[in-house]
């Protein structure tokens, strides 16, 4: 019993000075915790899913409240040229359409199969980036719907 008071006696202690550490670290690394590692991990996993759902959710909201915008105004477009069809203030000549729509689906088809590299190299990046930060994304996507249900 004596040996271990004498071991606690002797322990020392680091004094801290609290203020000296706020001014050294950003407020982020105060709440969540020491910031090291690559890149991928620069972060702890509480900042990561905290940004991705801040901006998952700023980028949902925009995305319904635009969304809103503009199916009102493409279908307040297409009931006013009904309305106009029925009048008679504009005539559609339906044959003429059918014909353009299936030429516009048979262009469609031949530039379907040649996709641009751009925009394979944009979805290879994209994914690289996904599975490097999966935290930041899933933190995204959370917001994102919890953006669009707001």
């Amino acid at each position: 019993m004596a040996d271990c008071r004498e071991d606690s006696d002797d322990d020392s202690y680091e004094v801290v000075d609290l203020s000296d550490y706020a001014r050294r670290h950003q407020w982020w690394s105060r709440v969540f915790g020491q910031n090291s590692g690559p890149i991928a991990e620069k972060y702890s996993v509480a900042t990561q899913i905290m940004m991705g759902g801040v901006t998952g959710w700023c980028a949902g909201y925009l995305f319904q409240r635009v969304g809103k915008i503009a199916a009102t105004a493409v279908g307040g477009g297409f009931l006013l040229l009904q309305i106009a069809n029925h009048s008679g203030y504009v005539q559609v000549d339906w044959k003429k359409v059918e014909k353009d729509v299936n030429k516009a689906k048979k262009h469609l088809k031949k530039k379907a199969n040649k996709a641009a590299p751009e925009i394979n190299s944009f979805i290879e990046e994209s994914t690289e980036f996904v599975k490097k930060n999966i935290v930041l994304s899933s933190g995204f996507v959370g917001g994102f719907l919890l953006g669009l249900a707001s």
